[in-house]
């Protein structure tokens, strides 16, 4: 619904307004991701998610993202053998971020009039110090952010600002996995064919010739399935499907 003359939008609204456009996949997060690992004084950023909600016994943290390169490839299974069950107990009973210390003789990330908000992992169990903020969206939305590096030291400030930032990045890439999903559902196998042969360069007078269909049909088809993807033409379509993973 269009603004009345004259009326000024509040920050939430422009705040929501922002976050409809903000991302189309993965990759539009790592610029955020490298700004708040900037504010942190970090080396790295990883983001895990918890799979097999809803089975205790099941549940596991998946890495999604990360950068910390080739030369530190095992970083991820490490953390993981070091914490993984105690962030898989945390995320279930408490929100307040975990730091941890590479080292026995440096201090966690974290000022210490912040500790009662903080839970410390035991140190000295990885060669990296960190944080990790967890971030509970319900079933399929649970997981952490975290920064890694041997510089951390934050205020308690950059703290609350770094967890409500990563609060944003989980929102957004559920929000990419409920519309890949969403899309996925919508989307026929005469769509997805007619897309993947537009996709292939084909006209659509030789896609209806090689699925034995109407000029008319594969034109309908390639229609509809650009307004499912939320797509305003059939090149934007194709590489949205593209994307996704439904055309290659």
């Amino acid at each position: 619904m269009a603004h009345s003359p004259g009326r000024t939008m509040s920050s939430a609204e422009q705040l929501r307004m922002v976050r409809v456009n903000r991302i189309s996949s993965r990759s539009d997060l790592f610029p955020r991701l490298i700004a708040m690992q900037k504010l942190a004084d970090a080396q790295g950023f990883a983001i895990f998610r918890v799979s097999g909600s809803g089975l205790p016994a099941k549940q596991r943290l998946v890495c999604e993202l990360e950068n910390w390169g080739s030369s530190n490839a095992g970083f991820g299974k490490a953390f993981i053998d070091a914490y993984g069950d105690i962030l898989l107990d945390h995320i279930d009973k408490s929100l307040l971020p975990l730091s941890w210390a590479g080292c026995h003789d440096r201090p966690a990330p974290g000022p210490a009039d912040f500790s009662p908000f903080m839970t410390r992992l035991q140190n000295g169990i990885l060669p990296f110090s960190g944080l990790a903020f967890p971030v509970r969206l319900g079933a399929v939305g649970n997981g952490f952010i975290l920064f890694t590096g041997d510089e951390i030291d934050p205020s308690s400030d950059t703290i609350v600002e770094l967890h409500g930032r990563c609060c944003h990045i989980m929102m957004d890439l559920l929000s990419l996995d409920e519309r890949r999903t969403a899309a996925a559902e919508a989307l026929s196998e005469r769509e997805i064919a007619c897309l993947q042969l537009a996709g292939d360069g084909r006209i659509s007078e030789e896609i209806a010739d090689k699925l034995g269909l109407s000029v008319h049909t594969v034109n309908a088809y390639l229609g509809s399935a650009t307004i499912k993807l939320d797509s305003v033409n059939r090149i934007q379509a194709i590489a949205k499907a593209i994307r996704l993973g439904y055309i290659s």
